[in-house]
């Protein structure tokens, strides 16, 4: 009976042991039509990428990223019944992520059942409160709706919490930059082109930043300076209205004077005059110990450049959409500066994280 029971046992785990291999053999197999499916959808070949992603599905039924990737190529297809179909089925799985929520919810606004999508995202970040993805998606539905403050209220949302995040800062600078509070466009825009660096969008809010500056100051004679960043004149009071603890509103009081303050000696506004400005800027504001009362990670970042040398070629940087023939005779005469810098630049980021991070509302 022994021998019997042990030739059970031996059986057993043997098939066991066969169909484990047979099922990992089975994952591999689905990997790699996943990896291959992938491409063809980059390559604009979404037919061909949904027949492999089938059979990657079918290979490997326990992994949600196959049907997560038929959906979104059915969103490429702009059958969004299809990409709902797929993701309804896995958005109570456990291994969901905030990604799943998003294209859903994108899918049904795309068939104009807004108030689908929104729940959907609501949903999502019920599980997944730190989701920039989704704070961008519900500003995007009150974008379109025409709630330009609700919106700025959710890409904020989506800053705070998820500060590496970088299309909120996008849509925050654009939204902000149309508004009388034109400071916190700066800032933020400033904060979007670090961290997405090299898009169409980048250069977008190079050009918004530029513009900008170039907008709101104006010169007045010989030495009148007009700056209009802010209308924002809100003073926030402290514990018992104790005049050590008032704070001024950061746009007039603080951005506004500084920025006046650095202009001292120029009557013009172009690439080169605002690299003085900007770096002018910033070492007053240390300077005046701003930075003890409104820290900034932007600005912080900005006093180590300068402090390396290379704020010549970071402002150029910053603002090359929006004075392009300057730029170009200043790169022609500043190779190696550029160089310098670029290299720099590209192993130094602007570090932005939960720790190491600026919102608005940190000022109030």
């Amino acid at each position: 009976m022994k021998n019997n029971i042990g030739y059970i046992s031996f059986v057993f785990f043997f098939f066991i042991g066969q169909t484990v291999f047979g099922q990992e053999k089975n994952r591999e197999k689905a990997s790699s039509k996943g990896k291959e499916a992938i491409q063809l959808m980059d390559s604009g070949k979404v037919d061909e990428s949904i027949l492999l992603l089938k059979e990657a599905q079918n290979l490997d039924p326990a992994n949600i990223t196959y049907p997560y990737e038929l959906g979104y190529a059915y969103y490429l297809k702009k059958d969004y019944k299809s990409t709902i179909k797929f993701l309804e089925n896995i958005k109570n799985e456990k291994t969901v992520n905030d990604r799943v929520y998003q294209l859903l919810g994108n899918a049904y606004d795309m068939l104009g059942e807004s108030d689908s999508a929104v729940g959907i995202y609501e949903s999502g970040l019920k599980l997944f409160p730190k989701s920039g993805h989704l704070y961008l998606e519900m500003g995007a539905i009150q974008r379109v709706k025409g709630d330009l403050e609700k919106a700025l209220d959710f890409y904020e949302k989506g800053i705070q919490v998820d500060p590496g995040f970088s299309s909120n800062y996008y849509w925050a600078s654009k939204l902000f930059c149309i508004s009388d509070e034109k400071v916190w466009g700066m800032i933020y825009g400033e904060i979007f082109m670090n961290l997405e660096r090299n898009s169409k969008r980048t250069a977008e809010i190079s050009e918004l930043i530029y513009n900008q500056y170039n907008n709101q100051i104006k010169f007045k004679g010989d030495t009148g300076i007009s700056v209009s960043f802010s209308k924002n004149a809100f003073i926030h009071e402290g514990p018992a209205a104790d005049p050590n603890q008032i704070k001024l509103p950061f746009g007039i009081g603080v951005y506004e004077t500084t920025l006046a303050l650095s202009m001292i000696g120029l009557n013009s506004i172009n690439i080169n005059t605002l690299d003085t400005i900007r770096t002018n800027f910033i070492n007053n504001y240390f300077k005046n110990k701003h930075d003890k009362i409104f820290p900034n990670v932007l600005f912080n970042y900005q006093k180590k450049i300068i402090d390396l040398g290379y704020s010549e070629a970071y402002n150029h940087w910053i603002l090359m959409k929006g004075d392009e023939d300057r730029f170009e005779k200043w790169l022609a005469n500043n190779e190696e500066k550029w160089t310098d810098f670029t290299n720099w630049f590209m192993t130094n980021p602007l570090k932005v994280d939960s720790a190491n991070s600026f919102f608005r509302e940190q000022y109030n």
